[in-house]
């Protein structure tokens, strides 16, 4: 008996550790939540994803670009000399083991410039570079705004003429139709920072230039009020400022009254090189998606020519869908030979909602050529099968988990498995194999030593 007893004893004590641990379970299953800003991507998802990002790695890649790889960790004073302190804010940096200051990548400009710099005598120009990869920058998360977020960066290095800034315009908008969108869908928003800072300069004040222009680029973003006393903070009295706003609006055909204005070489120059800008992107196609805007600036203090944005045409993305230009002077930042450069960068948050607004986004379903289904002691006829089916490039699966006859069929239909091979091993007695179209739910036989046979893609329809 007290053997008996103490026996009970000890299963209620296991039963109050079994639940005291599955308590402690779920506890620890709370604290490992997702963090804030970075996203799961599930199979379904990340099939319309890669899509999108196949897309336009194909488009960059027939004119030319060339993929390149990049380091997660850069040293965080880069981005300090190069974008601005104010960008510091929003870096996940640290210093590691070795005592140096690092940053996770959050943009790819100085990354490729840094490259291109070690590699510059032996580079035959114009060198043109496409990556995707991941970023990270610490903001406050919103729409179409993460803190890891995934981009493909699109750069020339090495010419200055017209015909490279129109030329990324007509990757970006290539890019963008042959997802889906027309012209009704997206409008690439082109200004000219040398306006911007030229026309700055013609003023009787001692203007921040930096300043006023990070002003300019956060104009749609705040308050009236508060972009004037940014543009009064940056040296212009506000009558000025309401003056320089004014002649943000200047239209394209009246440009040369903004030359007439400043009276300086700068905005000139300035002025011709986005009007041959222009001209080029008209003959490239791609003239119908660009309008002028002055008052977009861009932010990142690198940038120096034409410069363009990507909107939302109809403004239900209301923020910017991504934006590129040209950045001149960073390759001599970094040490190298003076190199003219030019770029963009699509993310795919933002990018994400103009498809899905546009009903163009793809299907989020995951997808299956064949499911090779296998009844009894027949492994080696379906992996045989298999076999041949994924050397002709096509996603097959089979079953892994001794599942039953329904089971499987089961699965084949949950994966969107487009046609059903099973083998089994009544089949296999009458040397066939039945084929089975699993959107119309007929099926037929084929010679097991005929399939898949000489057909690159064999379906019901061949053997019916």
């Amino acid at each position: 008996m007290p053997k008996r007893g103490g026996a009970v004893g000890r299963s209620g004590g296991i039963e109050v550790w079994t639940e005291a641990f599955k308590r402690a379970l779920c506890e620890r299953r709370d604290m490992y939540d997702r963090i804030k800003g970075f996203r799961d991507f599930y199979p379904a998802e990340m099939q319309a994803r890669r899509q999108v990002m196949d897309t336009i790695e194909g488009v960059a890649k027939s004119y030319g670009f060339r993929e390149i790889g990049t380091p997660a960790l850069e040293p965080t004073e880069m981005y300090a000399d190069k974008s601005g302190e104010e960008i510091v804010e929003e870096l996940y940096s640290f210093e590691d083991k070795g005592g140096r200051g690092v940053a996770m990548t959050p943009e790819l400009t100085p990354t490729v410039a840094r490259m291109f710099v070690a590699k510059q005598q032996a580079l035959s120009k114009p060198v043109k570079w496409v990556s995707t990869r991941p970023f990270w920058r610490y903001e406050q998360v919103q729409q179409g705004r993460f803190r890891e977020f995934y981009q493909t960066n699109v750069d020339i290095f090495g010419s200055e003429e017209p015909s490279a800034d129109a030329e990324i315009l007509a990757v970006a908008a290539d890019a963008l139709t042959d997802l889906g969108l027309t012209d009704e869908d997206f409008d690439f928003q082109v200004s000219h920072r040398d306006i911007l800072g030229g026309l700055l300069e013609s003023f009787d004040a001692d203007v921040d230039t930096r300043d006023a222009i990070r002003a300019v680029d956060k104009r749609a973003k705040v308050e009236d009020d508060e972009y004037f006393t940014l543009l009064s903070e940056a040296g212009l009295s506000h009558a000025q400022a309401e003056e320089f706003d004014d002649l943000l609006e200047t239209p394209e055909d009246s440009l040369d009254d903004l030359v007439a204005f400043a009276g300086t070489d700068r905005v000139e120059s300035a002025v011709e090189n986005l009007q041959n800008v222009l001209a080029a992107a008209e003959d490239f196609g791609v003239r119908e998606y660009c309008t002028l805007s002055l008052t977009t600036a861009r932010g990142l203090d690198y940038y120096t020519g034409v410069v363009f944005e990507c909107f939302d045409s109809t403004g239900e993305v209301s923020r910017s869908v991504f934006g590129g230009g040209r950045y001149d002077d960073l390759i001599e930042g970094f040490g190298g030979q003076p190199t003219p450069a030019v770029g963009f960068a699509p993310g795919y948050a933002t990018l994400g909602l103009l498809c899905q607004r546009a009903g163009v986004w793809p299907e989020e379903a995951v997808s299956t050529d064949y499911y090779v289904l296998q009844v009894g002691d027949t492994r080696d006829v379906a992996a045989r099968i298999a076999r041949e089916l994924r050397a002709r490039g096509h996603v097959v699966e089979s079953d892994v988990s001794g599942r039953s006859f329904g089971a499987q069929l089961e699965y084949a239909d949950s994966i969107n498995a487009e046609t059903v091979v099973i083998v089994g091993e009544q089949d296999l007695e009458n040397d066939e194999v039945t084929v089975k179209d699993m959107d119309s739910g007929d099926q037929t036989t084929a010679p097991v030593d005929g399939f898949p046979g000489e057909d690159d893609r064999p379906t019901y329809d061949d053997f019916a």
